[in-house]
């Protein structure tokens, strides 16, 4: 994988349903899991996302994205959060999608 991105989990009782939540939120991207015992490393190439919505489905109705943070022990790559959502995006896209954006810029 060129540029992986992702979370670094806590392993515990939510982990498998996660990794679900994940790869139903990016079903056209390859998403690996390193499984090192303690933390589990999900990760796919360049962004993948998780949604509130997805989790809930896995987790309950009534889970709230921000309590994601609390077994995200590390992350690889940019991450945005949202109210709904988690995204984690590889710094080389990053890069490329801001100087696309400032050639827009400069030529409007």
């Amino acid at each position: 994988m060129k540029n992986p991105v992702g979370p670094v989990l806590r392993m515990g009782d939510e982990v498998e349903q996660i990794i679900a939540a994940i790869e139903d939120d990016n079903p056209d991207t390859d998403i690996e899991v390193i499984d090192r015992g303690a933390y589990v490393r999900i990760q796919g190439e360049d962004e993948i996302t998780v949604t509130q919505q997805t989790l809930r489905r896995y987790l309950g109705a009534d889970y709230e994205i921000r309590s994601f943070g609390a077994i995200m022990s590390a992350f690889n790559g940019l991450v945005t959060t949202t109210s709904d959502a988690i995204t984690w995006h590889s710094v080389a896209l990053h890069r490329a999608q801001e100087k696309r954006a400032q050639e827009k810029a400069a030529t409007a």
